[in-house]
């Protein structure tokens, strides 16, 4: 084997690996002993998807409406809802929205001010002991990168396509299908008291069903207001929080990879015209 044709390999085996690991990154899984996941159709979804600004918005207002009162997201700030690829609101959107929140200020006399656009969304509870206690034991977790340490439990072969067809919405599927499982228990089974039963878990969970329909009044008459759109819409948006620059680099790893094999294909044209006149 000569060394034109080891890099020619090495230069496939560079592509192969960019896509595998750059666009496709198989997310991480979750042991699901209940329902079958019900696998959605999202606008990032894909190697060119990108967000849709409009579901991120309606998924704002279901996390700052309902999820926001138990959960946190230390990692967002403010300013992040009106950068490029994001729900995209007004600079004066997002400060008048700032400005509805009071952050602590130790600095100040008064020791607080109003949010301004640069501050970090603020934490419902002021430490884990208050949020504990405010959720019968429980610690509602923070919905920063959530998307992106949840997944679904995929069977064989269907989890090797992932490598290939750049799904990586394990995250926001596991999240869609737990709040539209929330149902009574089988007969057979005796939830605690403070538990909810969720049959895509196959067990009970700490946080009782946060979706109702008509909870969340959105504008217009365009999108419905049930369980399933809410469900869909704050799993879109966690996705959003966890990988707010996935679009770039999506745009980013397709670029190497054509790069890759436009330079293999130089390459094994070069070796072919060096070796043209050698008898082998």
């Amino acid at each position: 084997m000569n060394k034109s044709s080891i890099t020619l390999k090495g230069l496939v085996l560079g592509a192969v690996m960019a896509l595998s690991g750059g666009l496709s990154t198989a997310p991480a899984s979750a042991a699901v002993v209940g329902v079958e996941p019900e696998l959605q159709s999202w606008t990032f979804a894909g190697i060119f998807g990108k967000y849709d600004s409009n579901q991120l918005q309606r998924g704002f207002q279901v996390f700052q409406e309902v999820c926001a009162s138990c959960h946190g997201a230390r990692l967002m700030s403010f300013r992040n809802l009106s950068e490029e690829g994001g729900p995209l609101f007004s600079e004066d959107q997002v400060k008048a929205l700032a400005a509805e929140y009071i952050i602590m200020d130790p600095e100040l006399v008064e020791g607080e001010r109003a949010a301004t656009p640069a501050d970090g969304w603020p934490n419902p509870f002021e430490t884990e002991r208050d949020a504990r206690g405010s959720n019968s034991g429980a610690f509602p977790p923070d919905f920063s990168v959530l998307a992106k340490a949840r997944g679904v439990s995929q069977k064989f072969p269907f989890w090797a396509f992932n490598y290939f067809t750049g799904y990586q919405e394990g995250g926001p599927d596991y999240i869609y299908n737990l709040l539209v499982n929330y149902v009574d228990a089988p007969h057979d089974v005796e939830v605690p008291e403070g538990q909810s039963w969720n049959a895509y878990l196959g067990g009970t969970l700490a946080m009782g069903p946060p979706l109702f329909e008509g909870i969340v009044d959105y504008e217009g008459d365009v999108f419905p207001e049930t369980v399933e759109q809410y469900s869909a819409d704050i799993a879109a948006f966690m996705m959003w929080m966890a990988e707010p620059h996935l679009a770039s680099r999506k745009e980013m790893g397709f670029r190497t990879i054509t790069f890759l094999l436009l330079l293999a294909g130089m390459m094994y044209l070069v070796k072919r015209k060096i070796w043209s006149n050698v008898e082998h």
